[in-house]
């Protein structure tokens, strides 16, 4: 259909789909394709959508520049316990905006890998055997953020994790004329989390994650005790054996969630005044926590 589209349209074009981060190009107007005209020119179809003509390339590109430096970024946060549900819902959420997902234990891996000014910094903290301050997690956060992909927003995950990261992170934003727009916490029992976080394995070097009752790998068989056999607990991409976190156990869990409601819990409280805290019920179907979370993003507050 887009094919014919471009060619009543403009039939000396050849079209190839596209998508951008940006917003539309003319009044009342839809993008709808990238199309290449004879003299090499580019080219993006609109439609308002009685009405279909050619914008310039450089128009679009004009307006996604307007819309980065004028607009707030996209600054979201995902909360929630241990296996609430994090790592499934965030690459969702990076998918559908197309904003990039960042780890702060990514992001200091690799101000360290490439010698970085506050990547050095952290790296000779580290060899001391000190723990890496807010300052350094900040400065690290502010260097990949500068980066294109996080042109137009970006999901933290892992940070901030007490109300003075919270704090300096507001800051360091405030400073580049960006603030937090999102916050959205999976709720899910304590009592529930104990089976989810103890049936968890992953496979360390893609991060895959495998359940035993809710997404066992194809390889997994039970022993006499009716407990998985580790041996048979494979990938099942590269069958490469798996792997249980050292604290994904019933005695480190404990510690973990205390520590979360100390600690992680107030920093819901610190941006609720500013209207951008929203709640998903983690604890249903999965299917259902996905359409809540998606409506949860479209309505911009809980």
């Amino acid at each position: 259909m887009f094919s014919k589209l471009a060619t009543r349209v403009a039939p000396r074009v050849s079209p190839r789909l596209f998508s951008s981060g940006g917003g539309g190009g003319g009044a009342g107007g839809a993008l709808l394709g990238l199309a290449v005209g004879a003299g090499g020119a580019a080219f993006y179809i609109q439609s308002n959508p009685d009405v279909v003509d050619l914008v310039p390339a450089s128009k679009v590109a004009e307006t996604e520049e307007k819309f980065a430096t004028y607009w707030p970024r996209n600054v979201m946060m995902l909360f929630g316990p241990p296996g609430s549900g994090k790592g499934t819902q965030g690459p969702k959420i990076e998918a559908m905006l197309g904003i990039p997902q960042l780890s702060t234990g990514d992001m200091l891996r690799a101000a360290v890998k490439n010698q970085t000014e506050i990547g050095k910094k952290a790296q000779g903290i580290m060899k001391a055997g000190g723990l890496v301050g807010d300052d350094i997690v900040v400065g690290i956060i502010k260097d990949r953020i500068a980066e294109p992909d996080c042109k137009f927003g970006f999901i933290l995950d892992g940070f901030p994790r007490t109300q003075p990261q919270a704090k300096a992170l507001d800051k360091m934003l405030a400073e580049e004329g960006a603030c937090v727009s999102k916050v959205i916490e999976l709720n899910v029992p304590d009592s529930i989390l104990e089976e989810r976080i103890c049936g968890r394995w992953i496979h360390k070097a893609s991060g895959a994650s495998y359940h035993v009752k809710y997404a066992p790998p194809k390889s997994m068989k039970l022993g006499a005790d009716g407990k998985p056999d580790p041996a048979s607990m494979l990938d099942d991409a590269t069958s490469e054996p798996l792997m249980q976190r050292p604290d994904d156990t019933a005695s480190a869990l404990v510690n973990r969630l205390k520590e979360y409601h100390r600690m992680t819990k107030p920093i819901l409280k610190h941006y609720q005044p500013h209207g951008v805290v929203g709640s998903v019920n983690a604890n249903q179907e999965m299917t259902k926590v996905w359409a809540d979370m998606q409506a949860n993003l479209k309505s911009g507050k809980n």
